[in-house]
């Protein structure tokens, strides 16, 4: 494996994960998040996503890795859409599913991710453009990231091993996600498993980037409004008295 690549999946593996846990550490213990501590995040993250990508494809390009390897390519135009549109109206699915199994779990809304969302996610029409940007800016640059880059180093450092390419960038996509914890660790590497496995099969990042933006821009925009539905009924049942006593 060439140096620069070994450091990048280095930085990947280890420092990214540091400085992510250190930042929502940070995050988590404020009372509360503001206006401008919210796009203060969005901008830096975008900077970072961006700044990172491109170091990323610098490096690849210099090494002579082209566009179908590192998945940039559309080899089976109709086949590659159509299963983005399935993966992504799966994921959209489960997205909408786990929103409804948490809004009506309220003891699980006081759980890292849950509290997480609620300072972190969008409050109003200017923050949610710039979500939105912000979910456009990770979809492509991650996906481009672990399953266009990554996995390909992994797969031609097994020699062409297809399931270590998609462990490998799986496993670092988990990490990556580390703050999240052993519950969200573990969901992560089972979606970035499902992602990396469409686009071996696809030779491309189409879907995988769709069906990453689907599944962030909807639990960014929708989570918020309904924990605080579900605090709210939440807070209204406290100290009321349980039939029978």
């Amino acid at each position: 494996m060439d140096w620069d690549f070994a450091v990048i999946l280095i930085i990947l593996a280890a420092v990214v994960p540091w400085l992510s846990r250190r930042r929502i550490r940070h995050l988590m213990a404020l009372p509360n998040t503001t206006k401008m501590d919210r796009l203060a995040l969005y901008a830096s993250t975008l900077a970072f996503q961006w700044v990172a990508a491109c170091v990323v494809l610098w490096r690849s390009v210099a090494r002579g890795l082209g566009a179908a390897q590192l998945g940039l390519a559309l080899p089976s135009p109709g086949f590659t859409i159509l299963l983005s549109v399935i993966l992504a109206a799966l994921i959209l699915a489960n997205q909408l599913f786990s929103l409804h199994r948490l809004a009506s779990r309220p003891h699980e809304i006081q759980g890292l991710l849950p509290q997480l969302a609620l300072k972190i996610f969008p409050q109003d029409h200017v923050e949610r453009l710039v979500f939105a940007a912000l979910v456009a800016t990770v979809a492509l640059c991650e996906e481009f990231i672990y399953r266009g880059f990554t996995q390909r180093v992994f797969e031609d450092w097994s020699r062409g091993a297809v399931a270590a390419g998609a462990i490998g960038s799986a496993v670092c996509f988990a990490l990556a996600h580390l703050y999240q914890g052993r519950r969200g660790l573990a969901s992560t590497f089972a979606v970035g498993l499902l992602f990396s496995i469409v686009r071996a099969w696809t030779g491309s990042l189409l879907a995988p980037v769709v069906a990453h933006f689907v599944a962030d821009l909807t639990v960014g925009l929708l989570a918020p409004s309904r924990l605080r539905i579900a605090l709210a009924g939440t807070h209204g049942t406290e100290g009321q008295i349980p039939l029978g006593q």
